[in-house]
């Protein structure tokens, strides 16, 4: 996907993308290709494959929950800053807090937020299941970016949602995952919303949103 066919397919899940978020995006490309040589944040590397795999998909959230507004949200293992960073480069109202357990990730996330100039964004370092301990009810979304089995997710991050707030994971194949978590599902008291399908543009490689929130 270049950057031409990345605007385009934008447009069609309603994203208007300016040029300071292209110039943005594009510094972001350019420190993630440094910082991989030192530490492992992530596999796929040439431009067009990060446009698709990393920036495009992690926008795809908006597809499933309207994040126009002013939101807390909470990205869980969030690594390079998928999808956390991508999305507060296009809505900026959002409140986003990354968590992730290595410090070298968190180390090149605080980098990213200060060269992109992003505001009301953090990056913290701590395991997921100590952070969920000490901030319980505070997020409008909570999301995760193929990071874990659904049923291991479950416990870290439905605690974390305010009583109307959504837990959003981003997955690929998941029919099997999702008839699994079935009793945390049961356990925890939430329930299952909305299910959103598709398919990635060019590659057609198949992408799942799973809208969780807590049971009325």
């Amino acid at each position: 996907m270049n950057k031409e066919e990345f605007t385009k397919e934008l447009k069609r899940i309603n994203i208007t993308v300016n040029q300071e978020q292209m110039d943005q995006l594009n510094k972001y490309y350019q420190l993630l290709v440094e910082w991989n040589q030192k530490i492992n944040l992530t596999r796929i590397i040439e431009e067009q494959e990060v446009y698709l795999k990393h920036f495009y998909d992690s926008l795809t959230l908006s597809t499933i929950v309207d994040l126009n507004k002013e939101l807390t949200l909470c990205d869980i293992g969030t690594g390079a800053g998928f999808p956390g960073i991508v999305l507060k480069i296009f809505f900026p109202t959002l409140s986003i807090t990354l968590v992730d357990s290595l410090l070298k990730r968190v180390n090149f996330l605080n980098l990213v937020i200060k060269e992109l100039k992003l505001e009301n964004i953090e990056a913290i370092h701590i395991r997921a299941e100590d952070y969920v301990k000490l901030n319980k009810n505070k997020f409008d979304i909570v999301t995760s970016r193929a990071v874990s089995k659904l049923s291991n997710l479950l416990p870290y991050s439905i605690p974390l949602l305010k009583k109307d707030g959504y837990f959003i994971p981003m997955k690929a194949n998941c029919e099997e995952e999702i008839e699994e978590s079935k009793q945390e599902l049961n356990k925890l008291k939430c329930k299952i919303f909305e299910i959103n399908s598709f398919y990635l543009p060019m590659e057609n490689s198949r992408r799942t949103l799973i809208k969780i929130g807590k049971s009325k």
